[in-house]
Order: C-alpha cells, then structure tokens, then sequence
C-alpha cells in the first residue's frame, strides 16, 4: 500500500476539479458537436455515434494506461497527460466540425483524429486519477469522496453546457470553434492547478524508498496476476452488467416520452434535465445516509450496490408499467426515481472499485482500476446501441409502441437483477475473506 499522508478533503476537492474540467470538455464533444453535426450541418446520425463508439473503444486500453502508472510512482504525470490529449482532442473535434461544413471528407478523417484523443486522455487520466483517489483516500472517506468527485464530475456538465450554450448563440462554425477551444484551455489550466503539488511529498527526502512501490513484470504478466484474482474478476463482470443496464436506457427514453406520452423534443429534454436530477439526488442519499449508517456501524457499499441495482429495475418496471397505462401517469416522478436509483447504485459502484483497487497482490492498483475502466466503457459502448436496436426489433414484432417500449425496459430490468444477484455474491465472498482476518466490512463514506 502506499505509505504517502493520506489526501484529506481538501485534496480530495482538489482531485475533484480534475473531474470536472474532464466533464466539461466531454460534454461539449459528445452532445452539442453531436446536435451540430446532425442537424446544422444534415450529416447522419450515424456519423457522431461512429465517433462516440471511437471514443470508447479507445478506453478499453485503460488497463495498460494504469499499468504504465503502476511501473512510476506517480499518477499525476499520467492525469496531466491525458487532460492534455484530452484537450487536444475537444478543440480538434470542434475544428473538425467547422471543416465539414466546407469539406466534409477532410473534416470527418480530423475528427477521427480528434476523437482518438478524446478517448485516449479520457482513458489515461481517468484511470490515473481513480487509482490516486484509491490509494491516497482514507477507507472510511472512499464512498464519500466518490460523492464528491462524480457530483463535481455532473457540475462540469451543467456549467459548461449552460455557459457554452450562451456563447454559442447565433451559431456560427468559428464561434464554435473558438468557444471549444477557451473550454479545452480552461480545463487543461485547472488541471495543472488541481493537481499540482498533490504528489510532492513522494519526492522528498530521496534517499528514503518511494512512497508507492513499482509494479514488478510485464503488462501481460500484471493483467494475468489481476484477471487471475476471484474477485477483481468478478467485479469486472459485475461492473459490465450493471453498466450496460444503466446505459442501454439513455437513448430510448426521450423517444419513449415522446413517442407514448406525447412531449415535445423541448419538453423531453427537460425530462433528461429531471433524470440528471435524480441522480445527483441519489449521489448525495450515499455520501449523506452513508456517512450516517457508518457512524451506527450498520450497511457497507454493497448494500447501497445491492439496493440501487433493485430499485432501478422497479423503477425500470414502473416506467413500463407506465408506459402501458399512458395518458395522466406521473412522467416526471418515475423519471426522477429511476435518477436517484441509478445515481445510488453508480456512486456505490465506484466507492467499491476504489476500495477493492487496494486489494489483492503486488502493486496494481491501476491495472486493476483501467479492467474495471475498460468494462464500463465496453458497456457503455454496447448499451446505447443495443438500447436503441431492442427498440426498432421489439417494434418491428409489436404493433403496439407502448408495449414495445415496455418489453425493453423490462428486459433492462432484468439487467439489474443479475447485476443485484453478482453484487450480492461479492459481497458474501467479501464478507467470508474479511471474517477470516477478523476485521469486519467497511461502511460507506
């Protein structure tokens, strides 16, 4: 384990901006060049969703990202990194974009470019940036910093879109470029601001041993040594089946609420705008409620996992459920309740994952937190497509919209029950390893 002085709120507010400057510039690739691409400038959708599925693919090189982190002794180098790629990449794609509005063979082969290094520093200084939350944060802080972080993660979101959006109007290519690229630069300076410093006390006294030791073989060898550990494995699996679940909804249910409930693309954003509500709201029930079933030694996170993986396939089922009745059912609150479940359960998921990255043999922890990286991204990759696929094959077999809109939602639903049942079978293994040593299971915040 790493012997530097464990980070404090402070730090871990610090780390946290990282994760908002990443979320800004993320935001802006990912929908509004998106919105520009298809309707601006009338390219195919399928030309975006074919950059974004780059973006991802991409990430599933995060275990050799975080085994390169592993082999230093240091993260930061790795997180300054990737923001910079990162940021090349935001202002190439908004460069890219502008281009294909004159040439659109010369703007589209740029912005594969672009988007490989969209997904390349994603990658590289997320993983960097868990692993270092990891193992500098206290056990008993792991679920609350992971509140902390992700919510300042959402923050940059909602700032940037509501900035850039102001700025961006009356739209023109060049505004477009010119607003990505202050974006790009302001969050790669925030990054050197968050992060300096953070590791300096491994560079004093150097004569004494580094404060977190070298990972020993080669990358084949410490991916072999991680897949080989029973539980790194299953929770890679258990992250992939959650993950697709929690992903599989986000492109079908603006079409749902318009296509059954009758909303207008306006009034349908707005209810994206309630579901990112939720989850702020169940990120906050973990850091909150968590903290205080500690304090009384009662629950862990695999509790919150557990209970958020099944209250996303009741609200899952109440939204097909809803969907069925149609006319006055309450939209917004069954939207709003899927929001808290799933923002429970993800947080929960990353508390974990920072927990158990300090587990197991040798010093891997970033090998083991880029295999988690690398299944969530996989997941996420699949889960949108194969949302929106369920969709136009339920379709194509039922007549009726509503119940095929009902099917695959419940079909998601039963995504979250196995991932309830694998959560729940870590947490037993977990529980029977822990007894053994005689130290009991640790409480979320």
């Amino acid at each position: 384990m790493s012997a530097a002085a464990p980070l404090g709120w402070f730090g871990i507010l610090r780390l946290g901006l990282v994760q908002t400057a990443l979320g800004a510039i993320v935001v802006l690739t990912t929908s509004t060049i998106n919105r520009v691409m298809v309707v601006e400038l009338a390219l195919p959708a399928m030309l975006p969703g074919a950059l974004v599925a780059l973006h991802y693919a991409l990430q599933v090189l995060r275990p050799r990202w975080g085994y390169g982190s592993d082999k230093g002794r240091r993260r930061t180098p790795w997180i300054l990194g990737g923001m910079a790629a990162l940021a090349l990449g935001g202002l190439g794609a908004a460069v890219a974009t502008a281009w294909m509005s004159t040439n659109v063979p010369a703007g589209i082969a740029l912005a594969v470019g672009a988007f490989v290094l969209i997904g390349g520093g994603v990658g590289a200084s997320g993983t960097a940036l868990l692993t270092l939350l990891a193992t500098q944060v206290p056990e008993k802080r792991r679920a609350a910093a992971a509140t902390v972080v992700w919510m300042m993660m959402i923050a940059g979101f909602v700032l940037t879109a509501t900035l850039a959006g102001h700025f961006l109007d009356p739209f023109s290519p060049q505004r477009l470029v010119l607003v990505s690229g202050t974006v790009s630069l302001v969050a790669f300076l925030l990054t050197v601001v968050a992060i300096a410093g953070v590791e300096r006390h491994r560079d004093a006294g150097a004569a004494g041993p580094p404060s977190q030791p070298r990972a020993d073989g080669s990358f084949r060898e410490a991916i072999g040594h991680v897949w080989a550990e029973p539980e790194a494995r299953r929770f890679a699996v258990f992250v992939f089946v959650s993950m697709l679940a929690y992903s599989a909804q986000d492109l079908i249910l603006e079409p749902f609420a318009g296509t059954v409930f009758g909303l207008t693309p306006g009034q349908s954003t707005q209810l994206a705008g309630v579901q990112h509500a939720g989850v702020f709201v169940g990120m906050l029930l973990v850091g909150v409620l968590g903290s205080a079933a500690r304090r009384r030694r009662v629950g862990s996170l695999q509790t919150w996992i557990v209970g958020g993986c099944l209250a996303s396939a009741l609200a899952l089922a109440n939204l097909a459920f809803g969907g069925l009745i149609g006319g006055n059912w309450p939209l917004q609150p069954s939207v709003f309740a899927l929001g808290v479940a799933n923002g429970a359960f993800a947080v929960a998921a990353i508390g974990s994952m920072m927990r158990l990255a300090t587990k197991g043999e040798g010093a891997r922890e970033g090998v083991r937190m880029g295999l988690w990286g690398a299944a969530q991204a996989v997941a996420f990759g699949l889960g949108g497509f194969l949302g929106t696929a369920a969709i136009d094959l339920a379709r194509l077999a039922i007549d009726s919209p509503e119940a095929a809109y009902a099917t695959v939602f419940l079909a998601e639903g039963l995504l979250f029950l196995v991932a309830a049942h694998l959560a729940m079978g870590l947490a037993r293994k977990s529980e029977r390893g822990l007894d053994t040593a005689g130290v009991s299971m640790p409480a979320a915040g």
